[in-house]
């Protein structure tokens, strides 16, 4: 395998490494039954706690993970990409939601669900200057961009704990694809063909 081979092989173990994915899905429905002030989850206590016990688990996450699939560092050139993507992401999310529906006087506050359509389009971007999209990504991130995009949500923003637990719920389930995309990929312990501590480039 060449070298561009295995940088490719390298992003791809580490980008689809999907059970960070479903952790990262519960924080959001987490955050949604938080902002609804929903059972427990009245007292911010609580919500702490299950924010502490979630992001436990990528230890051993990351633990299974390494002794499977080896350590994977991607590139520099695609560890760059990813923090150009975040650079942007931080003011689409922010702007872009305000400027699509809000109470703010420049605010278009249009019928839309702008969490949902925001976060399909960083989800979207971020995997794609990583890795590529694969099909589900585009099923299922596209599919939360056109579902915010329906004009049935209420306006001034109000719809974004829906659009929390509607990204939370496709974060677990393109986090469970790309799981069994890796395994079927990689296979346990194969990797690049590398020994547990050497795959990275």
């Amino acid at each position: 395998m060449d070298r561009k081979g295995i940088e490719t092989a390298v992003a791809e173990n580490a980008q689809f490494r999907g059970l960070f994915g479903v952790v990262g899905g519960l924080l959001a429905i987490l955050a949604a039954l938080g902002n609804a002030s929903w059972g427990p989850l009245r007292h911010h206590w609580v919500f702490v706690v299950g924010v502490i016990v979630l992001a436990g688990l990528t230890w051993p996450i990351h633990t299974f993970y390494t002794d499977h699939f080896a350590r994977a560092t991607p590139s520099t050139k695609h560890q760059v990409r990813l923090a150009v993507v975040v650079l942007v992401a931080i003011p689409l999310v922010i702007l872009g939601s305000l400027w699509l529906s809000s109470r703010a006087s420049w605010s278009l506050d249009l019928p839309v669900n702008t969490t949902a359509i925001t976060l399909g389009l960083v989800f979207l971007l971020s995997i794609g200057a990583a890795v590529g999209l694969r099909l589900h990504h585009v099923v299922i991130y596209g599919g939360l961009v056109i579902l915010g995009a329906l004009p049935v949500w209420e306006r001034g923003g109000e719809s974004g704990n829906t659009g929390l637990w509607l990204a939370g719920i496709a974060m677990i389930v393109s986090g469970l694809l790309d799981h069994r995309l890796l395994v079927r990929r990689f296979g346990p312990s194969t990797a690049t063909g590398m020994g547990p501590d050497r795959a990275g480039v």
